[in-house]
Parts: structure tokens; sequence; C-alpha cells
């Protein structure tokens, strides 16, 4: 089963949060938080095509080469647990094996590293992390968590959950999450009591299939939407 002891620095592409997120084209007019975002090129691809997104994270304490030891002391077990359980991996056109995946990533967190200092001196990067986050009420209209909260359940416990989706609900009108799975691949323990506790407190929360899966059976986000 694939584990990892800590939260390690791990980038996905624009495309991936697309799909992932089920974005569509009017995102770009939206003011958009990507929380946890890590060493994701979500950023620099989506300000290249006129996107306004913010990232946040603590690995943004860190230089960009800082970062880039961070990446490559992991990188590695990364890629040998994704060989030994990759029965765990939907492989396709996309991503048709796991060297496909050493480069995409590696492409997607040099992309990121190549756009952080300056990003950071625009005020794209932000040195935050949950469950306290250092923006203003209804700052953002979207706000994207991906592969944090729910993937490291084994880390977090529910109350950071709760906590955590209270303060991504706090910053923006709108949070999608994904994915609800743990690391391994089963579902995360935290869902429901999220859902339950968003809803006790007037959300609209729903789970819906996104067009996208790599771990296999990872293919819904959780959307909470504050009530009118």
């Amino acid at each position: 089963m694939f584990t990892l002891p800590d939260v390690v620095p791990w980038g996905r592409t624009f495309d991936e949060y697309r799909r992932m997120f089920a974005l569509t084209e009017a995102a770009a007019a939206l003011h958009v938080l990507g929380c946890a975002d890590g060493p994701a090129s979500f950023n620099a691809e989506a300000t290249r095509r006129g996107w306004r997104v913010t990232s946040c994270d603590p690995l943004y304490r860190c230089t960009a080469d800082e970062i880039r030891t961070r990446i490559a002391a992991t990188f590695g077990d990364v890629i040998d647990q994704t060989r030994q359980n990759a029965g765990e991996f939907v492989w396709d056109a996309v991503i048709p094996s796991v060297e496909a995946l050493a480069r995409l990533r590696a492409a997607a967190m040099n992309d990121f590293l190549a756009d952080f200092a300056n990003g950071a001196r625009h005020g794209r990067y932000a040195d935050a992390e949950l469950p306290v986050l250092p923006f203003a009420d209804g700052e953002f209209d979207l706000v994207l968590c991906s592969h944090f909260l729910f993937l490291y359940s084994r880390h977090f416990d529910a109350d950071f959950h709760v906590a955590s989706t209270r303060e991504l609900c706090r910053v923006a009108r709108e949070a999608r999450i994904f994915p609800l799975l743990a690391l391994g691949g089963g579902p995360s323990p935290h869902v429901e009591p999220v859902a339950e506790a968003l809803r006790r407190r007037g959300f609209e929360v729903s789970i819906e299939a996104v067009p996208y899966e790599f771990v296999r059976g990872g293919n819904r986000m959780m959307r909470i939407i504050r009530s009118s």
C-alpha cells in the first residue's frame, strides 16, 4: 500500500487541476485560491492564461533552491512507491507509465520553480497553512484544495479537517476539495464528519464526479457552497 511518513512536495499541472476540480473557462473570471498547492504548476500556467490565482502553502517560506532540495529528497521515494503499488493507479494515454508520471511531475515542478520568485514578489505565492489562513472573509470567489485534506487522513484528525474546511469556506464563497481518498486508495474517514459539520452550519455540500482519475476510485470531489 502506498504510504508516506509526512506531507511531501509533489506538483500537478494546470490540466490536472482543470479536470480534478471540473473547472470551466468561467473560472478565468474568478479570483481563485489554491490552498496547499505545493510545487504545482497550476498558478504559473493559469497566470500565463490570464487567470487571477493566488497559491498558499507553508512550503513558500522557503527559497526556490530550498524547495528544489526538498523535492529532490523525496522524489525518488514517491516514484519507487508508485512503481511498487502500480495496481492502485489508473494508467492511460495521458500517464501511461511510471516513467511518464515522473517526467510529468518533474516538468510541473520545474515550471513552478521557474515562476516562484517572480510570483512571490507579485503576491501570487503566500506562506500560509491550514487551519488558519491570513486572508479576509470572502476574499476569493473559489478555493481549491488539491491532495492535502482527506489524502493525509492518517496525519491529520477529523477536528483538523473540520476546522480547515470551515476556514476554506470563510475565505471563499465556494470550496472544492480533491481527492476524497486517503493515501493507499481507501476512502477517507473524515469525509462524512466534515460534510455533516458544514451542513449543520448551513453550507451546501455535495460529492461530485470529475473527469479525472489517477488513483483508482479517486474521481470525486467535495464541493461546498455558502448558502444564500
